[in-house]
């Protein structure tokens, strides 16, 4: 007996099939799909709320409060904090500091790892000495590295003004000029961390396919035009995240300013005083004001979030570009061609 496809939904809701029963283990296989991906990530937003986001909705409720490190809290004061720090003219000598000691320290130390990147990009005899080479001194200690520039920039017996005196130059106050002091300072950071920023740039740069070299090498380009028309291009979204963080990190500078001499200070005038250092001594110096300190920790905070919302446009402007212009020069060769 033959059944049809009309007689088949009949017979289906009259003996229907009958339901397995799941055992145990595959009741437990199927939470385990369901509830893994949620315990493996849960780690990382349990010790970002502790040690992130709480500090920082802390540092929000602190700063809208009179709050001293000894008195403790001493009642709502609103954004008088916020009022009272932007009135100070301390607070924009220190935001000009860090802004001049950022633009000295991570355009520089972008370009020449860049090309440290490219140099060890190539077929160099020993690759891991020289990677090795490059990596070291971003694992010495900021102290370390604070000891050893500041005998060379030292005012009086300085090794940098030694040398120029040999070459008739006057000695530079690398601790009195302003100026001065944010390059030996910017100097300090680029050693530090441009070996870091080579490393990532080289291992983005190591995963462009050759094919595009071998390429443009048949097309007759020379080394120069492979780097900018090849390399620079295929690089571009890890370039865009080195200056982000390079943004981040070179507007929270600390360890070098503050110990580029002894007083730790900023300098007699405060030349050199960063922003974070202004926000410590107003929290753990003389004034130990927590409210103010808080205020200025947002301050920079929004400050941060600002240029990186800037940059995000940027990148976004010029990606939204590259379509149309890709597709203008497509269509003016398809003419050239069909001329």
């Amino acid at each position: 007996m033959t059944v049809t496809s009309k007689e088949q939904p009949e017979l289906a809701t009259q003996f229907p099939a009958p339901r397995l029963r799941m055992t145990g283990s595959e009741r437990f296989n199927r939470l385990d799909m369901k509830v893994s991906p949620y315990l493996y990530v849960a780690p990382f937003f349990i010790i970002f709320g502790l040690t992130g986001l709480f500090p920082m909705l802390y540092t929000a409720f602190i700063s809208v409060h009179e709050w001293h490190l000894i008195k403790g809290n001493q009642g709502f004061v609103g954004f008088e904090n916020f009022s009272s720090v932007l009135g100070q003219p301390n607070f924009w000598k220190s935001l000009g500091n860090t802004f001049s000691i950022f633009v000295l320290s991570s355009i520089p130390q972008l370009i020449a790892a860049v090309l440290i990147a490219a140099a060890l990009d190539a077929n160099l005899r020993a690759k891991t000495f020289w990677r090795l080479g490059v990596l070291m001194p971003y694992v010495v200690t900021p102290v370390a590295v604070s000891l050893i520039f500041g005998k060379l920039f030292a005012d009086q017996s300085g090794l940098v003004n030694a040398l120029l005196a040999v070459v008739n130059q006057n000695p530079v106050g690398w601790h009195v000029d302003p100026l001065a002091a944010h390059f030996a300072i910017a100097t300090m950071v680029n050693f530090r961390w441009t070996g870091y920023n080579t490393l990532i740039i080289l291992a983005a740069m190591q995963a462009i396919p050759r094919d595009l070299y071998e390429a443009a090498i048949i097309d007759g380009a020379s080394r120069v035009r492979r780097f900018f028309f090849v390399t620079i291009p295929m690089i571009r979204p890890t370039l865009i995240f080195m200056v982000l963080t390079s943004t981040i990190g070179g507007l929270q500078i600390f360890d070098e300013p503050k110990t580029f001499d002894s007083s730790g200070r900023g300098g007699p005038d405060q030349q050199w005083m960063t922003l974070t250092m202004y926000l410590h001594d107003m929290g753990w110096g003389a004034t130990r004001d927590f409210g103010r300190a808080a205020a200025i920790a947002w301050l920079l905070f929004l400050i941060v979030i600002a240029l990186a919302a800037v940059n995000y446009l940027i990148v976004r402007l010029i990606s939204s570009e590259e379509p149309g212009a890709n597709k203008r020069r497509n269509t003016r060769r398809t003419k050239e061609v069909s001329a």
